[in-house]
C-alpha cells in the first residue's frame, strides 16, 4: 500500500464498509424518489431544490391591539411542474417583518424553523394546528369582529392556514348549500327576537353571542334548545 501524505488538519474520519456503503445507496434511492416520479418527469418537493432567481410571493399585514407595530408575513411559493399537468405550487420560505424588535429572537428562529419544514416536502399542512393550538400565558385578545385570538403565534397559524387554501394545499372551508341555508334561517330568525347593541361594534353577528370554540367566532346563540353557530353551523345538536 502506497503511503499517503496528509497536509491539512484532520477534522474528522470514518471507516468504509458494506454498512457505509449500504447507507449511502439508501440515501441516494430516496433522494431520487423524492426528486421525481417514476417516470422521472414529474419534480416534488424536497429539500435538496435550489431556490430558483425568482418565486411567487404573498404578503399578510397582522395588527394586534397588544402592539403598536403591525407584521407583515411574507411566504414565497415555488412552482413545480410550470406548464404542464402536474403544476404545484408550494411553500418554500417564510419571513416576518416589524418595527416592533422585542420579538425579533422569536420571529427569525420561527422563520427558519418553517422554511426548512416547507423545504423538507411532503405534508406541511400540520403546522398550521400547531400554531394555532399556542396559548399566550398573558391571554389572546380580540380581533375587530369578535373574533378570539389565543395568541400572536396563533393568528401566525390562521395566516398560513389561509394561504395554504389560496394555493391549494388546503380545501376551501365553507358550509354545503343546505348548511348555508339552515345558519340563514336561525340567524334572520334570532336577530328578529333580540333587538340589543352588540358588545361588539363592528360584529356581524348578534348581540350576547358566545364565542364558537370550532371558528373562534363570537356567533354562538341558543336556537331551538340548542347552541348554534351563525358563522359555521357548529352545534351541540348535530
Amino acid at each position: 500500500m502506497d503511503a499517503v501524505k496528509i497536509d491539512q488538519k484532520i477534522v474528522d474520519y470514518r471507516v468504509e464498509g458494506s454498512e457505509t456503503k449500504e447507507q449511502e445507496s439508501v440515501a441516494d434511492k430516496a433522494a431520487t424518489i423524492l426528486e421525481t416520479s417514476e417516470d422521472g418527469k414529474v419534480v416534488r418537493m424536497h429539500e435538496k431544490l435550489e431556490r430558483p432567481e425568482m418565486l411567487l410571493g404573498s404578503t399578510y399585514k397582522v395588527k394586534t391591539p397588544i402592539s403598536d407595530h403591525a407584521m407583515y408575513v411574507t411566504i414565497n411559493d415555488i412552482l413545480l411542474n410550470p406548464d404542464t399537468d402536474f403544476e404545484q405550487r408550494r411553500p418554500f420560505e417564510i419571513f416576518i417583518n416589524s418595527k416592533n424588535l422585542d420579538h425579533y429572537q422569536w420571529i427569525v428562529a420561527l422563520t427558519r424553523i418553517m422554511s426548512a419544514v416547507f423545504r423538507k416536502g411532503g405534508d406541511v399542512t400540520f403546522l398550521v394546528d400547531e400554531l394555532k393550538a399556542v396559548f399566550d400565558p398573558r391571554g389572546g385578545y380580540w380581533q375587530p369582529g369578535g373574533k378570539f385570538m389565543p395568541s400572536i403565534i396563533a393568528e401566525l397559524g390562521y395566516i398560513v392556514e389561509k394561504h395554504l387554501r389560496f394555493i391549494g394545499l388546503l380545501p376551501q372551508e365553507q358550509l354545503d348549500e343546505q348548511q348555508q341555508m339552515l345558519v340563514d334561517m336561525k340567524r334572520k330568525e334570532f336577530e328578529e327576537q333580540t333587538r340589543q347593541q352588540d358588545a361588539f361594534a363592528k360584529s356581524e353577528f348578534p348581540a350576547g353571542a358566545q364565542l364558537c370554540a370550532k371558528c373562534n367566532m363570537t356567533a354562538v346563540v341558543m336556537m331551538d334548545g340548542c347552541m348554534t353557530c351563525l358563522n359555521c353551523g357548529e352545534s351541540k345538536c348535530s
